[in-house]
């Protein structure tokens, strides 16, 4: 899946993996958010066809030059849950639109867990 555009002088064409490193950054920059979730689909893809993605919890759908995007979030324990998942979409949907220029119609938030976002060596939450 990659974004064409055509014009007089020729065709821009932006990769998925551009696309991705969009979104992972805007995700990443966004306060509360601890880290992306792979899901099963990652896990397949990681040790079937040894592919190992950076940003492992984004997917993307194109419909006719038109993206939904479904990013899978850690979110830092004791943020609120709205907040963090409003946050996200306006970040990334800006991003996308201002940047790459595509055109969004979706920025599906799915946010798999909470956790403390420091964590001491062996393991244990800090209190």
């Amino acid at each position: 899946m990659d974004e064409k555009d055509n014009n007089e002088l020729g065709t821009i064409k932006i990769a998925a993996d551009v696309i991705v490193s969009y979104i992972g950054d805007a995700v990443l920059n966004t306060p509360g958010v601890v880290d992306f979730s792979g899901g099963l689909s990652d896990t397949i893809s990681n040790t079937i066809l040894g592919k190992d993605t950076k940003y492992k919890g984004v997917k993307i759908d194109e419909n006719e030059g038109v993206y939904t995007v479904d990013v899978f979030v850690i979110a830092e324990y004791g943020v609120r849950i709205p907040e963090i998942a409003w946050n996200i979409q306006k970040n990334v949907k800006t991003k996308l639109e201002e940047i790459a220029a595509l055109e969004i119609e979706s920025v599906n938030i799915h946010i798999q867990g909470v956790q403390n976002r420091e964590r001491s060596p062996d393991g244990e939450d800090d209190a």
